[in-house]
């Protein structure tokens, strides 16, 4: 079975626009996001593989509507709360 993410040659999806001379970062929070999922994995508190299913697994609505740094917050998020550092209460974002 496809997750939402696997979308190739798939019909009645916009062109991907490419972002010619954007920064990497459109906000200080993807900065973050970015260097807490690099310290993550480089502590070994999960794996490059791990993070990238916890994006896949997102609900197809959310995949939808987030953000690529959306995405990885979401995986960070779930990750933790998973992994046991972190209740779900702890990291509720409303």
């Amino acid at each position: 079975m496809s997750r939402i993410n696997d979308v190739g040659g798939m019909q009645g999806f916009a062109p991907v626009e490419q972002e010619l001379d954007e920064p990497p970062f459109h906000a200080d929070w993807e900065a973050h996001v970015f260097a807490m999922n690099r310290a993550l994995i480089g502590q070994g508190v999960y794996n490059l593989d791990e993070f990238r299913d916890a994006i896949e697994r997102m609900p197809p609505e959310e995949y939808l509507a987030s953000s690529y740094y959306e995405k990885w917050f979401h995986a960070v998020t779930t990750l933790l709360v998973e992994k046991g550092v972190f209740t779900a209460a702890e990291v509720q974002h409303d």
